[in-house]
């Protein structure tokens, strides 16, 4: 105890050199421990991502490439896929549901995935969880459903309108003013880029970029025959009963999508489509049937094992920050050695004053490791601090820009690994200005020697 207090009297004699060298320990500390959160942050974020989809097949490319443009929305597809192979695979017998997606335009930068109805049933994230509202109802025809994110940043709320742009720049020349869409509701947040997404109808996709608009056709059709009703009355009820069963019939046999009752397809092509199996473990010969289809060229991912391999591409640039961090903690330890060595000279009559009040070179020893200590004990606590305080802040911040959660959760096993590792490297580096002190308080003796 008396050690402890001696200690803390030397360094508030020292506050300047003190409180620098804490302040270097902190933000080593800080970033050392920065670099592990955000890097389980966003593992957590790649594993939570999709759920619940067994295959993602798209244009044939690379299966990082794949699951970057549909899942995460980044880069661009290689090519489309054709609304007919989409429906062969959409009503093969193992397949128990399948939802297609258009990309390629956006709203401010935020990207616009063209998609069906059923993709708020069946899309699913983290574990297993299904996509709920916040306010509102998936879309209809000229609707729009938009994500938690795109909602607080646009302040955009149900009843709203926006315009989409052609392209997938923030910034961009081409507007489909002409076709303006509605809010039809708005997600919750779910920490993935769902979030960071509009979602529209295929066909609206397709009247913005010139496409028919068959709801117009089909009105026109409906005010005909309105005019002929009268006197025809008991042939158009049977016309209507058959018109009814059949239309009945088309359903039952093509439950994988609400567009197939139009007269053409919602889009002419897609940008890919994700698959539910009847039997999970059937994915991977229904991966190769799909790789070696011999009408389109197409590639079938699994998107767990995707997501492993692409956190596999990026662990790399993990591993280099940690060594970054790393060194920027070391520079901050040697550089409360460097401190305290250099003072070490100054403090050579305080280490006699100590002597003659019969302090042995024991207790010199305890005291400068007892020193160095509290400064590593201060700045890991300052360190902590810090860090709690910029993802309070930067949160927000760090979602927007990076699709990354970080949350305010307690501290790690590794983070208390990392901090092991501080502590231990703080107490070996203590031991050498205490040695130096005392053999210096060996050879002085009681007087101090210049």
């Amino acid at each position: 105890m008396r050690i402890a207090k001696l200690a803390a009297a030397s360094l508030l004699s020292r506050k300047s050199n003190a409180v620098l060298t804490l302040m270097a320990i902190a933000i080593s500390v800080m970033l050392l421990l920065g670099v592990e959160r955000v890097s389980q942050e966003t593992r957590s974020g790649f594993a939570n991502t999709i759920s619940g989809t067994d295959l993602i097949v798209g244009a044939r490319s690379g299966s990082v490439n794949l699951l970057l443009y549909s899942v995460f929305h980044i880069g661009n597809p290689t090519n489309n896929i054709t609304w007919e192979t989409y429906q062969h695979w959409a009503n093969n017998s193992q397949v128990a549901w399948s939802v297609p997606i258009a990309l390629g335009d956006s709203v401010r930068g935020y990207p616009v995935v063209a998609t069906e109805p059923t993709f708020f049933e069946h899309f699913r994230y983290a574990q297993q969880q299904s996509l709920t509202f916040a306010s509102g109802q998936a879309f209809q025809r000229g609707e729009a459903v938009v994500g938690a994110e795109v909602a607080r940043q646009l302040n955009l709320q149900v009843g709203s309108d926006l315009v989409i742009a052609h392209g997938t720049g923030s910034v961009s020349f081409h507007e489909h003013d002409d076709h303006p869409m509605h809010i039809a509701g708005v997600l919750e947040r779910t920490g993935t880029p769902v979030d960071q997404a509009i979602y529209v109808g295929l066909r609206d996709l397709d009247i913005m970029h010139g496409g028919t608009d068959d709801h117009a056709h089909d009105d026109h059709d409906s005010d005909s025959h309105d005019a002929h009703e009268h006197g025809e009355h008991a042939g158009h009820e049977h016309d209507a009963h058959e018109h009814g069963a059949h239309e009945h019939d088309e359903h039952e046999s093509h439950e994988h999508t609400a567009y197939e009752h139009d007269a053409q397809p919602p889009i002419p092509g897609i940008s890919a489509f994700f698959v539910g199996l009847q039997s999970k473990p059937r994915a991977i010969f229904m991966q190769r049937e799909i790789n070696t289809y011999r009408e389109e060229p197409l590639t079938a991912i699994m998107p767990g094992s995707t997501l492993h391999e692409l956190w596999r591409t990026l662990s790399g640039f993990e591993r280099a920050l940690s060594v970054v961090s790393g060194f920027v903690l070391l520079a901050g330890l040697l550089g409360m050695l460097a401190t305290i060595l250099a003072s070490l000279r100054e403090r050579r009559r305080e280490m006699a004053v100590l002597r003659s009040i019969g302090a042995g070179p024991g207790t010199i020893f305890t005291l400068l490791v007892s020193e160095t200590m509290v400064l590593t004990l201060a700045g890991m606590a300052v360190g902590v601090g810090l860090l709690y305080g910029f993802i309070f802040t930067l949160a927000p911040w760090i979602q927007s820009s990076f699709g990354i959660v970080v949350e305010l959760s307690g501290i790690s096993n590794a983070e208390w690994l990392r901090l092991a590792i501080v502590f231990v490297a703080g107490f070996f580096i203590s031991l050498i200005p205490a040695w130096r002190a005392y053999r210096n308080s060996l050879s002085d003796g009681l007087s101090m020697r210049v």
